[in-house]
């Protein structure tokens, strides 16, 4: 595992909760949360990718007994110490207390290595029918890509549109469109003996 919110396939975290009768906002400080956010994003300092990643470096502990909304809050007060608008110090001071805050981002060089941020990919790789494999790999900075995929081999079952690809953004601030796909993996592909021989991902 690579980052704490990669726990797919994992045994030991309990079931899954009943949110059918959840609403979006339990107390008015989350209202305000989902506020900050929106109005951070808006002056450009700072895409999905990028909150997204903040998000992901939060101590596992902490990340794993955080609601939803106090993920966020830490996710934006780390990338406001990260760009140097307010301090640990400051957080701390107007929170009353020690202010929790996410990991310093990794170096790009790992993501850098395996993706190169000048290819433009001007046409598709694949095409429905073609077999592939997802890469083996384990950067320290932020990726999409679940364990449980990687290293497996699975069908294109359809070619979608072009979307930018948030790992390189978070490494380089680039925004690079490229090819995606759907892809279909065999339930015991990824689960091994104990999936069902029917199902698929």
């Amino acid at each position: 595992m690579t980052r704490p919110n990669d726990v797919g396939g994992s045994d030991g975290f309990g079931p899954v909760d009943d949110r059918t009768d959840d609403v979006v906002f339990h107390e008015p400080w989350e209202r305000q949360v989902f506020g900050l956010m929106m109005g951070f994003s808006a002056t450009g300092r700072a895409g999905d990718a990028t909150i997204r990643d903040a998000v992901d470096r939060m101590a596992p502990g902490h990340y794993l007994s955080a609601t939803y909304w106090e993920r966020w809050l830490t996710g934006l007060a780390t990338i406001r110490v990260d760009q140097g608008i307010t301090t640990a110090e400051e957080l701390a001071e107007r929170a009353g207390g020690p202010f929790p805050l996410g990991s310093p981002p990794a170096p790009p060089a790992a993501l850098l290595a395996l993706v190169d941020p000048e290819d433009a990919e001007p046409g598709p790789r694949f095409e429905r029918g073609d077999e592939v494999r997802v890469r083996a790999w384990h950067p320290a900075g932020h990726t999409r890509c679940p364990r449980y995929a990687q290293g497996r081999t699975g069908t294109v079952v359809r070619r979608n549109a072009r979307h930018a690809l948030p790992d390189l953004e978070v490494a380089t601030g680039a925004i690079r469109s490229e090819h995606t796909y759907c892809v279909r993996f065999e339930a015991a592909d990824l689960w091994g003996e104990g999936a069902s021989a029917h199902e698929v991902v």
